[in-house]
């Protein structure tokens, strides 16, 4: 990904739409931003939001040199109150008005099927941009991604679940497990919106190398089942109500297993922004494209089996298919 770095020069971004169910336009703005107005974020209508933010000393706020300048939001009523709550300077009609008065831009939805065209304005425009999870849910639009990212357009897209502290002593680190065997996390909401969570949850655990994918289940109830090629069985399984299991793991292998339970928000949000912010400074990726490429391929290759009947999808497809 190519992408002239920004040094240290102060950052001026753009958090821009929030649909339903996704109130990260609120959070990210105020973690970024450094402070937020106290009776504002009250009436915040995310109870989740409200309980993490408030949680922490306003010591922890802020992302030095970096500020939410400009917000947009799919329904304009809501764009002023986000911009009380985190001080955002600027309330603008429509996404394409930020070009030209900020650095990067925040694509803060979780609609992968609309993200192709939510990013076409910035790519063409040349300006950076992070794109909240999961990046796309269907072939036609990763081949765009990647026609993209061949042409050197700065685009980055993660789950926080990377970034969890509780899962990083795991990173590529099994040995203790001896043969890792099983890895399996439990997940609410969609397979469509929320399976990049249980994927890039676990990817830093193994790594690259998937070999297939296979859905059992409904829309609502989704239990995915990865091989890879290290012999270790992933499932994952993500159910709409789950809430109990929300980001819940189980590492079991031949000498020794553990289960770790996914508990803070505010840390694992935090550290991804921070990674965004480095990548604009640095122009070094957080993570290497060939990594989300492969983690957006589990998440249409698990669509695609569930609506094949279960039919154990080969990642060869997809790559034959590109």
């Amino acid at each position: 990904m190519s992408l002239k770095p920004f040094g240290d020069k102060p950052l001026r971004l753009a958090m821009l739409g929030m649909v339903e169910g996704n109130g990260h336009p609120y959070s990210w703005s105020i973690i970024i931003n450094g402070r937020y107005d106290a009776d504002a974020l009250s009436r915040c209508p995310y109870p989740a939001i409200r309980d993490y933010i408030g949680k922490q000393p306003v010591s922890t706020l802020g992302i030095p040199g970096a500020e939410v300048t400009h917000v947009w939001t799919d329904k304009p009523e809501e764009a002023p109150m986000v911009a009380q709550v985190a001080g955002i300077e600027n309330v603008v009609a429509r996404p394409e008005d930020v070009i030209g008065h900020v650095d990067a831009v925040f694509v803060a939805t979780d609609k992968g099927e609309e993200h192709v065209e939510r990013c076409r304005p910035f790519v063409e425009a040349g300006i950076p941009i992070f794109v909240d999870k999961p990046l796309c849910i269907g072939r036609e639009d990763l081949a765009t991604f990647d026609r993209w990212i061949a042409e050197g357009k700065p685009i980055i897209s993660s789950s926080a679940m990377r970034f969890c502290k509780e899962f990083q002593p795991y990173h590529g680190s099994t040995y203790e497990f001896g043969d890792l065997r099983l890895l399996t996390v439990t997940m609410a909401k969609s397979w469509e919106a929320y399976g990049i969570h249980a994927l890039e949850a676990m990817y830093p655990i193994l790594g690259p190398g998937f070999l297939s994918v296979q859905t059992i289940g409904e829309p609502g109830s989704n239990i995915v089942h990865l091989n890879h090629k290290s012999g270790t069985n992933v499932v994952l399984s993500v159910i709409s109500d789950l809430y109990g299991g929300f980001g819940l793991m189980t590492l079991a292998g031949s000498k020794a297993s553990a289960q770790i339970k996914f508990f803070d928000n505010y840390y694992s949000f935090k550290t991804q922004l921070e990674s965004f912010i480095s990548y604009l400074r640095t122009g070094q990726a957080p993570v290497p494209w060939a990594e989300t490429r492969e983690l957006m391929q589990l998440v249409i290759a698990g669509i695609e089996s569930r609506r094949q009947g279960g039919r154990k999808v080969l990642l060869t497809e997809l790559e034959s298919a590109a």
